[in-house]
């Protein structure tokens, strides 16, 4: 049976077009790319362990797919998603799936990828139960409690931490059981993608966030400020490979650079688009991720 997805447009979906708009697929190369990189540095140090690998994926768009069931909760309890907003429809804020259902759903969610989660932590010691319990966290806070990451314009932040660093390293470190300098260099790509991804989002979201009191950086510093940062960190995920490899890994690495040509036109065009066209722009930006970072992890297997 099929449910309304608007009073303003009128048309119907399935249930499972309503799940798949809910986790906003678009966003997944934040979880998995990360998790990727991360294996392909483990195993260009001959240290790679497939099970851990992918547990540590599963457990990443676990973690992605959670924080999104739990924006929509927290945002349609504070209003930021109401019918002004030019992004993809908000599941619950448009009576698709209810706000109970979404709960459950992501309390079970968030149980799973827990126990997924334990596995490295039998395997890999208690920093993978410090980092998991604060990716969890940070899956919560980030537009839950008293002091939503996200209405601070300390998001963007959190997610370069996040799904950068603690994803790429964490994923090195159950499969190597230590750190080194060169991983969390490369893991600074992701991370600049990733916060990439939320500028574009809350930059096409800036007036509708101010109205609900959702100061997001771009809110704060305005789209021409918030678009100048990510053509820097367009540069920055360019040069990582470039570090990488003076640190001893493969040249083939730069393979990620035939990505460029892309990554200038998503630049081209997020200078060139307003409101929804912004949404091409969100897409186009997690695919130079995911092509960067497949390239990437690609050419240090060579």
């Amino acid at each position: 049976m099929k449910s309304k997805l608007s009073v303003s447009t009128g048309a119907a979906v399935t249930p499972f077009e309503a799940w798949m708009l809910a986790v906003r697929p678009k966003t997944l190369p934040a979880g998995a790319v990360p998790v990727i990189l991360g294996s392909a540095m483990a195993a260009a140090d001959g240290r790679f362990r497939f099970t851990a690998a992918i547990v540590a994926l599963v457990c990443a768009l676990g973690i992605q797919v959670a924080t999104n069931f739990i924006n929509e909760i927290y945002d349609f309890r504070k209003g930021a998603d109401t019918a002004e907003r030019l992004g993809p429809t908000r599941t619950v804020a448009a009576g698709i799936i209810s706000e109970h259902r979404m709960i459950r759903v992501s309390i079970a969610l968030v149980s799973v990828v827990f126990l997924l989660g334990m596995y490295l932590v039998y395997t890999a010691g208690w920093p993978i139960l410090l980092i998991g319990l604060l990716s969890l966290l940070f899956a919560w806070a980030y537009t839950g409690g008293p002091w939503p990451i996200a209405y601070s314009g300390l998001g963007d932040l959190f997610v370069f931490v996040f799904f950068g660093l603690v994803a790429v390293g964490g994923t090195y470190y159950v499969q190597a059981f230590d750190l080194s300098v060169p991983v969390l260099l490369a893991a600074a790509a992701p991370g600049a993608f990733s916060v990439n991804i939320l500028l574009v989002n809350n930059i096409r979201d800036i007036a509708t966030d101010r109205t609900v009191g959702k100061m997001t950086l771009p809110a704060r510093i305005g789209a021409t400020g918030a678009k100048a940062l990510y053509v820097l960190l367009t540069a920055v995920a360019y040069l990582v490979p470039l570090l990488v490899w003076i640190n001893g890994y493969s040249v083939w690495g730069l393979l990620s650079l035939l990505s460029l040509p892309l990554a200038l036109g998503m630049i081209g065009k997020l200078y060139r688009s307003e409101g929804r066209e912004l949404n091409a722009v969100l897409a186009g930006t997690g695919k130079v991720m995911t092509i960067h970072g497949l390239l990437f992890s690609a050419g240090l297997l060579f």
